[in-house]
């Protein structure tokens, strides 16, 4: 048995398979990945690895184990049914992350081939098939749970590992990100939230969902994503960085399809990238080695009223500086913040004394952040566009907004 420490959960213990397991070259590049790509450059303790988190979701998913074991007994039909299944869970959670590039999403744009499609390909490398063998859990199994194969016959394990609201990962990069950003919104009740886990059967179905005590619990969780993804994932520095090396990586690699074969794929991770860089003298290499901030935040819009103001300086600052106009917008990929909604099924089930019912009949607080979120943020290129007067027209626009908004209201 190998114990090894963490600052979120202390110490996970290993057994001598999956200690193999995380010993095998791809599961020790993540080491070599920092889990939240350019975040260090606006928080700089987030250093934090892949690595890291890969032990946490493990850890995260074990405790959901044990608490459904113990408040939800019938789940498991024998110990060794619970034993088989915590096998298959701890092995996929290590390994869920494992196909990520360097950098994370920034290295997917410009690749165009999404982490899942190399977590395929690793899974069958040799080396890696065999040590998910050697725990005795099936790698097919393995890649349903985290590509969210909807025929596994583990749907409550496929929610712990790739699910839209309850996953582990989830779970545990909160946790994990808040601690070392320092974002105290991170934050969210754990320990009541696992605790309240629970599973229901639906239309034959076992599903995974909170018993009516976890509701505040649940509200803290949904909270703390929200507040993560404004304050760190789409921090304005982060996100203009993330352009830049976007920009860079495509000087790296100017044909993106040498790096499809899975072991050339693997050669690549977060020191390699920065090493390209450090020969290369091209702004956008300068730029994401030295932290030069080739771009500048004139005006940000995070509420779905503003679309025709953002839109309206969008059109304004074009008109006067052309393409040294950035516009980022993300609304389009928050359909599942801060709980997904798809198809028309619940968000999460929760149980009442009046029996199942959805998370947003549960809790006002869930059902009025449900859905989409919005965050739009306009830039200029600052040598190409005086950033003062960008500002200046930005706010002009805004204030005239507003005025036509109040004078509206009343």
């Amino acid at each position: 048995m190998k114990r090894i420490f963490d600052p979120i959960h202390h110490f996970i213990e290993l057994d001598e398979r999956e200690v193999a397991l995380i010993d095998a070259r791809p599961l020790q590049r993540l080491r070599r990945l920092r889990q939240l790509g350019l975040a260090y450059l606006a928080f700089p303790a987030a250093e934090h690895s892949r690595f890291g988190h890969a032990l946490g979701a493990l850890a995260v998913g074990d405790r959901v184990l044990d608490s459904l074991r113990r408040h939800d007994p019938e789940y498991f039909e024998s110990s060794t049914d619970f034993a088989e299944q915590r096998r298959l869970l701890r092995a996929s959670l290590v390994l869920h992350d494992v196909g990520h590039g360097p950098f994370s999403h920034a290295c997917e744009a410009v690749l165009g081939v999404p982490h899942e499609a190399r977590t395929r390909a690793i899974l069958a490398l040799p080396e890696i098939a065999q040590a998910v063998e050697r725990i005795d859990v099936d790698p097919a199994e393995v890649l349903g749970l985290i590509t969210g194969d909807a025929a596994t016959k583990y749907p409550v394990l496929r929610e712990l590992v790739s699910g839209p609201n309850l996953d582990a990962d989830r779970m545990d990069y909160l946790l994990r990100d808040g601690y070392f950003t320092g974002v105290v919104s991170g934050r969210y009740d754990a320990d009541q939230l696992i605790g309240s886990l629970r599973t229901f059967e639906v239309d034959g179905a076992r599903v995974l969902g909170v018993d009516g005590r976890g509701v505040v619990a649940l509200e803290s969780f949904v909270l703390a994503r929200y507040m993560m993804f404004s304050t760190v994932y789409f921090h304005h520095t982060t996100r203009q960085f993330e352009r830049i090396l976007q920009a860079a990586l495509r000087e790296i690699w100017p044909n993106p399809r040498a790096l499809d074969p899975i072991e050339e794929f693997l050669e690549w991770d977060d020191f390699r990238v920065l090493d390209a860089l450090r020969s290369s003298q091209t702004p956008a290499a300068r730029a994401a080695r030295d932290r030069e901030t080739l771009y500048a935040l004139v005006a940000e819009f995070n509420a779905e009223r503003d679309l025709s103001t953002f839109e309206a300086c969008y059109t304004a600052l074009r008109d006067r500086y052309g393409d040294a106009v950035w516009a980022d917008t993300q609304e389009q990929l928050m359909h599942r913040l801060p709980l997904g909604v798809v198809s028309g099924e619940p968000t999460v089930l929760v149980r009442t004394h009046g029996g199942l019912i959805d998370a947003r009949e549960a809790s006002d607080l869930i059902r009025r952040v449900t859905g989409k979120a919005y965050w739009r943020k306009l830039y200029v290129e600052r040598a190409r566009a005086d950033v003062a007067d960008a500002r200046a027209i930005c706010r002009a626009i805004t204030a005239s907004a507003q005025t036509a908004d109040a004078a509206a209201f009343h």
